[in-house]
Order: C-alpha cells, then structure tokens, then sequence
C-alpha cells in the first residue's frame, strides 16, 4: 500500500485543471446517479404525483374535469417526465451536496465551512419554491388563464394531459431555482465578493431585475410574473439580513 498522507485532496484549492475537471467528472456522475434512483423510486408513485399534480387543475375546473391526450405516447411521455423532475426534486439534498462539494472545491478552508451550510438549506429552498408555485401559485395562474379565455377570447380551456404536465413541472424547476437567490447571495459575500453595503445600494436595481426576470421566466400572464418578482426580491432581502447577522454577530 501506498502512503495515504502524500494523496492530494480532492477539495484543495490549489488543484490544476485537469484535478477540477475530474472532480466535476465525479460530482455529476453521483449526482445523475443520485437523480436516476429519485427518478425510479418516483415512477412507482406516479399516480399519487400526478393527482397532487393535477390538484390547481381540479380546482379551477372542477371535480368533473380530466385531461386529455391527443397522441398515443403523450401520456407515457409525461409520466416519464412527472418522474424525473418528482426525482429531481426527493433527490435534490443529494444533488445540492455535490453541487456544492464541486464549488467548494475551489475554495479556501475557512470558506469551505459555508458550503456546508449552504447544501441542506440549498435542498430545502428549492423543495419550497417547487411547492409553492403548485400550491399557491399554479391555482391562481391557471384560473387567470382559464377567465382570460372564457371572458376576454370566448373559448373554452381543454388543457392536454401533456401541455399541463409540461407548464406545471418547468414552472417547479424555475420557482425552485428561484429561491436560491438568498443562498446566492449570502455565498457570495461570504466569499468576499459583495459586499453588505453593496447589496443595500442595488436594491432599486435588484428590484427592477427580477421583474425583468420574472418576465422571462413565465408565461405571458401578469399573476405568474407578480408571484415569481415579489417572493424573489424578498429572498433577496432575507439573504441580506442573513449576512447582516452574520457580520453583526462576528464584531459582537
């Protein structure tokens, strides 16, 4: 056996770039591997994903109301979706930790120790934002939808079973990265670089930006692009009171 002192840290800031391309090599394998079992465990819950799914759906249109597939594989193909994004959102602790293990790998030592406060609250973060948009967001967007079709085109709203699947999943993975932002935020400033005092002067344009982002990133409705823009400027407030904590408990 070799002597184990001399191996090189897979963490080390120092690591060249082969040594970071390896270690990306590696994260993304564990994490993919990670997603695949989330992935496979979900497919055996389907049904139960999809009625919890379907719910903003049944409560605009009522009880009555069913989705409909025009191709024979549509079905098949969104169950397979409702899967993955379901496994990506059990898996997302996991895939968070070697996301962050990947960055701290460039780090310093005393960095590295944010890191892994970041992973759990990281996970936790974006199991919120996925639920609430499909419980408070996707009920009022759907139904905004749905009158805006009735009342303003006079057409009736006959969603397909994979037009729905497709709006509601991509619109979980948007709030859930969404609400990274005070994570984000408060990484950076740790890291050194942002600044408290420069977070407090961006605020008008923060403001104006996520706005633009929220634009973006939804559908063309004002009730998405409104709850989007206000939960992400008041995560972008918490991650500043976050590191004014920090900073006023470190010169206490």
């Amino acid at each position: 056996m070799g002597d184990t002192s001399k191996k090189r840290d897979p963490l080390n800031p120092a690591m060249t770039l082969g040594d970071h391309l390896e270690e990306l090599r590696l994260r993304l394998i564990l994490a993919l591997a990670g997603l695949v079992v989330g992935a496979i465990i979900c497919l055996f819950f389907g049904s139960k994903i999809i009625a919890f799914i379907e719910k903003p759906y049944i409560g605009v249109m009522g009880t009555e109301a069913r989705l409909q597939t025009l191709a024979p594989a549509d079905g098949f193909t969104s169950y397979m979706k409702i899967a993955l994004i379901a496994g990506l959102i059990i898996s997302s602790p996991w895939v968070f930790y070697q996301l962050w293990m990947f960055i701290s790998a460039g780090l310093y030592p005393n960095e590295k120790r944010y890191v892994y406060l970041a992973t759990p609250f990281s996970a936790a973060l974006f199991i919120a934002g996925a639920l609430f948009f499909i419980l408070v967001v996707a009920p009022l967007t759907i139904g905004f939808l749905v009158k805006f079709n009735e009342k303003v085109l006079g057409v009736s709203s006959n969603f397909t079973f994979q037009n729905y699947i497709s709006f509601i999943t991509v619109l979980m993975l948007i709030f859930g990265i969404a609400f990274q932002t005070p994570i984000a935020i408060f990484f950076l400033n740790r890291t050194g670089l942002v600044s408290l005092q420069a977070l407090r002067r961006s605020r008008k344009f923060v403001l104006l930006s996520v706005f633009i982002v929220a634009a973006i990133a939804t559908p063309p409705d004002v009730i998405s692009q409104i709850t989007l823009a206000i939960p992400l400027y008041l995560l972008f407030e918490l991650g500043i009171l976050l590191i004014y904590f920090v900073e006023r408990k470190n010169t206490s």
